[in-house]
């Protein structure tokens, strides 16, 4: 009994967190009691179960599949040991994890801070919970204003049928019958702009993480409400809040102007359509803070290799679009491959929106396509044609200015 007392003290020394102290216990009663071995914090039906006291309170039990004699005289002795490092290390864990819980509050409060838009806001929020919730599914779904149903946001898709069933009814808390899957409403100012959702593959979603589930919530509700607020906003707005140049609506509008003023005039206009090369890449492998990073020194290269009364404008996503006045197809390709060459030669610090990536910095590259507007063309001619000279460098290798010829 002594000899196996010492080496259930080694397993307890070497055991670091709690998956570590499980395996090392299931081995150990395997090879000593040839038993199965589990660790729960709810007791398990139809399981040789010895509970674990914490001060004559139960905190967890442990699961065997075949009892004896000796493994009850062997628990008499090594449960309080047991015990004790099965509450050292929860409560390093939980302390760990409270750690994570305010870093992750106070980076959503950070997104409050410095984003507005859908398009940013969810995929990083989206990130955030995965973090924070390694073990669960998290979904994030959001209120259609129009017709009232919750549409899901992130990720890109959820099969689970218990879970639509749940986005039927988005206003109340909710748990499945397994103890598996739980929802919460995202409310701000006493309106609902969503629900957000977890979902736990193996065990039974534990009570402190729904504790952490309802309180992110109410975060993540406000940031959301802004974001609504801020749509509304924009759409009287002239610039994107992201790169500070022309939005899509109103660099439609001064299109139409600069093509009058063209054909009035008589003079040349060139429109340059840019896309950056696996951007989606970029946001996958590092994360979307990095990838507004990306789209901010981006912006900040182009408008440095423009004159005064060049226009540039985000098209949408990665794309960007420029509007060269009074300008030819070979100054147009000039200025092209100028900013092209500027950007594959920039470094991008990344080290400071994510400190955890495995490296500090990156390069990326852009393609670019060309057209020079000709007398009859309309409007929307001088960047649609501009857009299938960009599709012709992207398919022909990438990082290249590619002019549209008919």
């Amino acid at each position: 009994m002594l000899k196996k007392v010492e080496k259930l003290s080694k397993v307890l020394n070497e055991s670091y967190n709690e998956k570590s102290l499980c395996d090392s216990l299931e081995t150990f009663f395997e090879q000593n009691f040839s038993t199965k071995f589990s660790y729960s914090q709810e007791k398990i039906d139809n399981e040789t179960v010895y509970p674990l006291f914490k001060h004559k309170k139960c905190i967890g039990y442990l699961n065997f599949s075949k009892w004896s004699k000796d493994l009850n005289d062997f628990l008499e002795i090594a449960s309080g040991f047991i015990s004790l490092k099965f509450q050292n290390i929860l409560l390093s864990d939980r302390m760990q994890k409270d750690i994570d819980f305010h870093d992750t509050m106070k980076n959503i409060a950070k997104i409050i801070e410095t984003q507005y838009e859908f398009h940013y806001i969810i995929p990083i929020i989206g990130e955030m919970l995965d973090k924070f919730f390694p073990d669960y599914l998290t979904y994030l779904f959001l209120k259609n204003e129009e017709t009232g149903v919750s549409v899901l946001a992130w990720p890109s898709a959820c099969n689970d049928e218990k879970i639509n069933q749940m986005v039927k009814k988005p206003d109340i808390f909710q748990i499945s019958d397994d103890k598996k899957i739980c929802s919460v409403p995202l409310v701000s100012e006493g309106k609902n702009v969503g629900m957000m959702v977890i979902k736990s593959t193996s065990d039974k979603i534990l009570g402190k993480d729904k504790e952490y589930l309802e309180q992110l919530s109410g975060q993540i509700a406000i940031t959301i409400h802004r974001a609504n607020v801020y749509a509304e906003i924009l759409k009287h707005a002239t610039l994107d809040a992201l790169t500070g140049f022309y939005n899509r609506h109103q660099l439609e509008e001064r299109i139409k102007q600069e093509v009058a003023n063209a054909k009035r005039q008589n003079a040349p206009l060139c429109g340059i359509m840019t896309d950056i090369d696996f951007f989606k890449s970029v946001n996958d492998t590092y994360g979307h803070s990095v990838g507004d990073l990306v789209l901010k020194v981006i912006a900040k290269v182009i408008r440095g290799q423009l004159r005064e009364y060049d226009i540039a404008g985000r098209y949408g996503g990665e794309e960007f679009s420029i509007l060269l006045p009074f300008t030819k197809i070979n100054e147009a390709k000039m200025v092209a491959e100028r900013l092209r060459n500027a950007i594959e030669q920039r470094v991008i610090d990344i080290s400071r929106v994510n400190p955890d990536a495995d490296v500090s910095k990156i390069k990326v590259t852009i393609s670019l396509g060309i057209y020079q507007m000709k007398e009859n063309d309309s409007d929307e001619d001088l960047l649609k044609k501009a857009d299938k000279a960009l599709y012709q460098a992207k398919n022909t290798g990438r990082n290249k200015v590619v002019v549209y010829e008919d």
